[in-house]
């Protein structure tokens, strides 16, 4: 898995994720869910995602913050921030999403798209107080529930072609393509050929076909 930035920031950019939205519900009053839809939209997610420097470790979480609704072009006037004694749900759920988003370089729209950030808030408990092993564990698992056919199965089913067809078309064998719709192969491991094969019969990027969670 290729990340977008180095393990040595991942603590820094939790930390301002997490500070982001504790501050933006507690000081700023704002509701969680559109204010993170204010964070996807501005374009900062797409900066968090790409690793740049400037916003997972260059400013705080409260400047993070002001910076969002800047961008998003909304003025609100600056106040001095408080801090909670301990961490909040709303900041556990920015720093544990931060990690999950790192791990598997996942887009934050396309996380909270298929698992909805309220979904990863009520994780809390108990996942706060275990390794964030686990919590990217039990994410896995609910983005599987969440989308359980491979993105084979679904390119070639809007495709409206068959298994036969699409093996006949692409010179892929029908088992293997059976295989890995069934996840019985993983196709991250596939054959370069074959995936070059399989993306021009669908008319699709070779990184489409891939599985985002191995």
């Amino acid at each position: 898995m290729i990340r977008a930035y180095d393990k040595v920031y991942l603590h820094k950019a939790q930390s301002n994720l997490g500070r982001m939205l504790d501050f933006a519900v507690y000081d700023l009053n704002l509701d969680l869910m559109g204010f993170f839809e204010l964070f996807i939209r501005s374009g900062i997610s797409e900066r968090f995602e790409e690793g740049d420097y400037t916003v997972i470790a260059g400013i705080s979480g409260v400047e993070l913050a002001y910076k969002v609704l800047e961008e998003a072009g909304i003025h609100h006037d600056r106040i001095k921030p408080k801090y909670t004694a301990d961490r909040s749900e709303e900041f556990w759920t920015g720093w544990a999403l931060a990690h999950y988003q790192w791990e598997t370089a996942m887009g934050f729209d396309e996380i909270v798209r298929t698992v909805p950030l309220q979904d990863i808030m009520a994780l809390y408990s108990p996942y706060h107080e275990m390794d964030i092993r686990q919590f990217v564990d039990r994410m896995n698992e609910l983005y599987r529930a969440a989308q359980p056919e491979t993105n084979l199965k679904r390119l070639r089913q809007q495709a409206e072609l068959s298994q036969r067809q699409l093996a006949e078309l692409s010179g892929v064998p029908i088992r293997t393509i059976q295989q890995y719709e069934q996840r019985q192969k993983n196709i991250n491991k596939a054959q370069t050929e074959y995936l070059v094969m399989l993306s021009d019969v669908l008319c699709c990027q070779v990184k489409d076909l891939m599985e985002k969670i191995d």
